[in-house]
């Protein structure tokens, strides 16, 4: 039984005004939207809430407005994509709160699908105002988050509303906080993260906590620098936080207290500048020579990280292990995604990951689609790894 309410606890809803917090905050260009993922995604909430009646009020943020009505903000320019990927006919509304909200509600019939206009228009959204919260509800009966990759935010439309009406995870968020759970709330062990990209200094939190819950941690990207460097070891050129060596030091010895094993490079493939395609030769991590930057882990490394992804029976990935954008500097990245994949697909591993490039990366290698779940969320992803509660999801955990 899930720890939150779901659209499963929902029952006898046709006619109900169901007011649903959506993710629709898509790339854009030439006046069109680029990627409909995110659309695409909301969809079978939607469509579910539509064909057992309810009249489905969406609600969504689009950019950067700051509190006011930005034309190139306006959710209206996304309606046809919308209607693309729903199959129907959506309303849309010029105002998320006021007359023209409550005239577009009150004229809705069963089934309907009404689009509100951008929250942010309004001041009270990101300051997850008393007042305008108070508005948002009045337009609904029940409210339904299918945003988990705005979840970490206290917003009205978020959190706020929980507070007013009964609240309730879309399959969306549903599938996301299962996933999860499985990742790391009560994962099957052995358990193994990789955490990979440029710096240590965001992902602090991240290291700290997952120590405590991994039986081994695979630390890649220009990260894994500064926990060389901090043993003493010259890294050249790469990219390395020479300032967060006691900090490394202190992770370390924090993961050899909770039993979690460190996997570090072993080997490194270097090259004397930034670019693709440039010369380049594998070194020993101890042997990086001064005029050169780490770029990928080498071979030797990506035969150790895969066959402690082989042990695991559960596999959380947040970050690539090299420069992964370039070739050849992605042959790492790509190995052990494609061995993750393959695990996976045997079903000897249950495999999520998340932030932006690690979806690129794992786009990249072709194996997205293979993995168990592949979070879009960004810093709810990345807030979650953390250990922190998110807003809007705590308000949605059943008494």
């Amino acid at each position: 039984m899930a720890a939150f309410k779901t659209l499963d606890d929902l029952s006898d809803i046709a006619g109900k005004r169901v007011l649903v917090r959506v993710d629709l905050n898509v790339p854009m260009a030439d006046g069109k939207v680029s990627d409909k993922t995110r659309i695409e995604r909301v969809a079978p909430t939607i469509l579910e809430l539509s064909k057992k009646g309810a009249k489905v009020i969406l609600l969504a943020h689009f950019g950067r407005p700051k509190g006011e009505p930005v034309a190139d903000m306006s959710l209206s320019l996304i309606v046809t994509a919308v209607n693309e990927v729903l199959g129907d006919k959506i309303l849309f509304a010029s105002d998320c709160i006021g007359p023209d909200a409550a005239d577009a509600v009150s004229s809705m019939k069963n089934g309907d699908i009404l689009l509100l206009e951008n929250t942010r228009f309004h001041k009270g959204e990101e300051k997850n105002d008393a007042a305008f919260t108070a508005e948002l509800a009045k337009n609904g009966d029940i409210f339904v988050n299918d945003a988990f990759s705005a979840a970490h935010r206290a917003h009205s439309s978020t959190e706020g509303l929980a507070h007013h009406l009964p609240a309730y995870a879309g399959r969306t968020m549903q599938a996301e906080l299962e996933a999860l759970q499985a990742g790391l709330g009560n994962p099957v062990r052995p358990t193994v993260a990789i955490v990979g990209g440029a710096k240590v200094s965001t992902k602090i939190d991240l290291l700290q906590n997952l120590v405590k819950k991994v039986d081994a941690l695979v630390i890649g990207g220009g990260m894994a620098n500064t926990f060389i460097a901090a043993q003493g070891i010259d890294v050249g050129k790469s990219l390395c936080e020479h300032d967060l060596g006691e900090t490394a030091k202190a992770i370390m010895a924090e993961a050899e207290k909770a039993g979690c094993a460190i996997v570090l490079p072993v080997d490194a493939v270097v090259a004397r500048e930034f670019k693709a395609h440039a010369a380049n030769e594998t070194v020993a991590i101890d042997a990086i020579p001064a005029d050169a930057m780490a770029l990928d882990v080498g071979p030797k490394s990506v035969e150790a990280i895969n066959e402690w992804i082989g042990k695991a029976k559960t596999l959380v990935w947040n970050g690539p292990l090299g420069a992964f954008e370039i070739a050849p500097f992605d042959t790492a990245t790509v190995a052990a995604a494609k061995f993750a994949a393959e695990q996976t697909r045997a079903d000897k591993l249950t495999s999520v990951a998340g932030g932006g490039d690690t979806v690129a990366a794992l786009n990249h290698a072709g194996v997205a689609d293979d993995f168990t779940y592949v979070s879009t969320a960004g810093g709810a992803f990345l807030e979650w790894m953390e250990g922190k509660a998110l807003p809007g999801v705590e308000v949605l955990k059943k008494d």
